[in-house]
């Protein structure tokens, strides 16, 4: 019997996702777990693994469409099977599921109780006859300017689904009204302005919505350190020239940053409602420059790794992150970021915190400056880090120690490898 793939809810409180690229083609068989669709969400781009075998019959979904979620995107058949074209895979994701969207099935429903609908809503009898539509089908009546009253439902029980209402032409729009003249403007004081409206994508909005939360509902307080780097980067030339693999000034940031939340284990934590969660390793995201926003990869024990090692994953989650091919779950956990700005030439900055972790280091660049050592005036050069974090969990004390802890790292950075 054929089977109705729905859109799934491949990220929590995700509500609508977008096929990006069908992986599969009508006609393939596919077995469980095999990858049929590429899934773009707010946040990344997660293939979508089968859940059932068989012969993919039909392809509903079209590529770069928005889909919400429990809507219909594919049909797969048995083997052999004949797959009825006219197979019905509607669903109003606005009410509960009823036989109307539980298809799989290719008989028509056994007609059910008209009171046996909680999903409906009814409106008073026309004609002798009660008026049966889910508040999606009511909401797509009214754009379209349809009487439901004059339109027969096919659904089971006589009930008007959205099918029924696609059959139908949408109402001619309202007429015009004609302009008022404006009144006149002295146009040598008011000039045309150009402008450019460019529309929202589901990354932007996500950023907007996640960090105007963050800036509004968690306590953010700063503390600002400059550290002293010219010994890491003769260390950092030291290792380049003797392993293959080239790392980078924010390599030994993120292992510094590590051993700092280890030595400071009050730091490791994020807010939990009614707990702290302390973390055990550290568990670090770090920000990602990708075309038209930002995303945060984790990268997993990096109290744990060597510096090769972060410098290979970071590697490997920066590219797959611009690529649109990063997983889900590597943008997920973790209890602290890392932004580094430095490469742009920026000096100093601070950063919002990325929920539910409760800091994010702000990285600049390292630049030569003034300093004074034992009352002499000298040259070196100096990185200016910012720590945002979250008051809720890490108090002013426990900060200086953890931002304490970390200086003493990059300025010795010999300890970071040990």
């Amino acid at each position: 019997m054929a089977t109705v793939v729905r859109m799934p809810e491949v990220l929590a409180n995700t509500s609508e996702a977008i096929i990006q690229t069908w992986l599969v083609s009508v006609g393939q068989e596919i077995n469980v777990g095999d990858p049929i669709a590429e899934i773009e969400t707010e946040k990344a781009v997660v293939e979508y693994a089968a859940e059932v075998a068989g012969v993919l019959a039909q392809l509903i979904a079209e590529p770069g469409v928005t889909i919400a979620v429990g809507e219909p995107i594919a049909v797969v058949g048995a083997p052999g099977e004949t797959v009825d074209a006219n197979i019905d895979t509607h669903t109003d994701t606005e009410a509960p599921r009823d036989p109307e969207s539980a298809a799989p099935i290719l008989e028509a429903p056994a007609p059910e109780p008209v009171q046996a609908a909680a999903a409906d809503q009814g409106a008073p009898a026309t004609n002798g006859r009660r008026l049966f539509a889910t508040p999606l089908v009511r909401k797509i009546a009214k754009e379209k300017g349809i009487d439901l009253h004059s339109v027969t439902g096919t659904g089971p029980g006589g009930r008007i689904v959205r099918r029924d209402l696609e059959k139908l032409p949408a109402a001619p729009p309202a007429a015009t009204p004609t302009p008022v003249a404006a009144p006149r403007v002295d146009e040598s004081v008011t000039a045309q302005v150009g402008f450019t409206d460019i529309p929202l994508t589901g990354m932007r909005k996500a950023i907007a919505r996640r960090l105007t939360e963050s800036k509004t509902t968690v306590p953010h307080f700063y503390v600002t350190a400059d550290c002293r780097v010219d010994a890491l980067l003769e260390l950092r030339k030291t290792v380049n020239a003797a392993g293959p693999v080239k790392v980078s000034v924010n390599d030994f940031v993120l292992k510094a940053v590590a051993g700092a939340m280890i030595e400071v284990p009050e730091a490791n934590s994020i807010w939990n409602g009614d707990s702290i969660r302390r973390f055990d390793s550290a568990d670090i995201a770090v920000a990602v420059a990708v075309d038209g926003g930002l995303l945060t990869p984790v990268i997993r024990g990096v109290d744990r790794l060597p510096i090769s090692g972060i410098s290979a994953q970071v590697a490997d989650l920066a590219g797959r992150a611009r690529e649109g091919k990063i997983k889900q779950q590597e943008l997920e956990g973790g209890s602290f970021s890392v932004s580094n700005l430095g490469m742009y030439g920026v000096g100093e900055f601070s950063a919002i915190l990325n929920p539910p972790h409760s800091g994010i280091l702000a990285v600049g660049g390292a630049m030569q400056k003034p300093v004074v050592t034992d009352g002499e005036l000298a040259v070196a050069t100096v990185m200016t880090v910012t720590l945002s974090a979250d008051h809720r969990v890490i108090d002013g004390a426990v900060a200086a120690q953890w931002m304490a802890a970390f200086v003493r790292r990059i300025e010795n950075p010999v300890t970071i490898l040990i």
